[in-house]
């Protein structure tokens, strides 16, 4: 059996904003270093062991890793960072308030912007300050590669494709990998695993801060997904995560 542990990193200070953060780089809250530092300790009290983590090269992420390893004590462990473990480009949203936006162009709008699959918010500009080409952490990608807006379904395309080639070959070498994310990022990886359809992808909530056990057969189908935390626990979590979403 294969375990790969998925973890959305904690709370963002433009979580607590109700901003649409996206690729800005804003970083965790205390409240969000208390989830992360919690993480941590479930998953050393429940005996996991990792021999590489995998995460964005977004500061809310990174720095959630970092928090978990040093109360794992794995300090030493090597970690992979890449973009492609963003979270979903918002394009001109990014840095809006959600209730200003939901005011300006309608409730229903803004979900399909952000739940919809396919949908599409408005692109940024190539002059836009916002756009990933005036950010030196992507210098070295092709400009067809630098979004000025993803739907969830692009999110996925370059999800599934770092899965694929990057995680799939690592675990069935037998290494056990911890993957720190986002909520979009780890919805779309999500839906490709268990075969989700559109519609179910849309009531999708990932809790922030606690760990996401999934299980695989050799040939790498689910087997089951658990948190690790109790029920109660996970539903607060969660109810949390969806009235920020209808917050919108």
């Amino acid at each position: 059996m294969i375990k790969v542990v998925f973890l959305r990193h904690g709370q963002s200070t433009w979580n607590l904003a109700n901003r649409f953060t996206g690729w800005t780089d804003v970083d965790i809250t205390e409240e969000g270093a208390r989830e992360a530092h919690a993480a941590g300790e479930m998953l050393k009290n429940e005996g996991y062991h990792f021999d590489q983590a995998v995460t964005s090269v977004l500061k809310r992420s990174v720095r959630t890793l970092w928090i978990v390893q040093d109360v794992m004590d794995l300090m030493w462990l090597p970690v992979e960072k890449d973009w492609r473990l963003n979270e979903r480009h918002y394009g001109a949203l990014q840095g809006l308030n959600k209730v200003e936006v939901g005011e300006q162009y309608g409730a229903e709008q803004v979900r399909q912007w952000r739940r919809g699959f396919s949908v599409r918010p408005p692109a940024l500009s190539n002059s836009d300050p916002r756009h990933p080409r005036f950010d030196a952490r992507y210098g070295r990608m092709e400009a067809s590669q630098l979004p000025a807006v993803e739907s969830l379904e692009d999110t996925m395309k370059r999800v599934i494709a770092y899965w694929n080639g990057v995680i799939v070959p690592r675990v069935r070498e037998g290494k056990k990998i911890l993957l720190v994310a986002h909520g979009n990022t780890l919805r779309a990886l999500i839906k490709h695993l268990e075969g989700m359809s559109e519609e179910a992808i849309m009531e999708l909530n990932i809790p922030t801060g606690i760990p996401l056990v999934y299980e695989f057969d050799d040939g790498l189908q689910v087997l089951r997904h658990y948190y690790l935390a109790d029920s109660e626990q996970v539903r607060a979590a969660v109810e949390q995560v969806a009235r920020q979403a209808s917050a919108a």
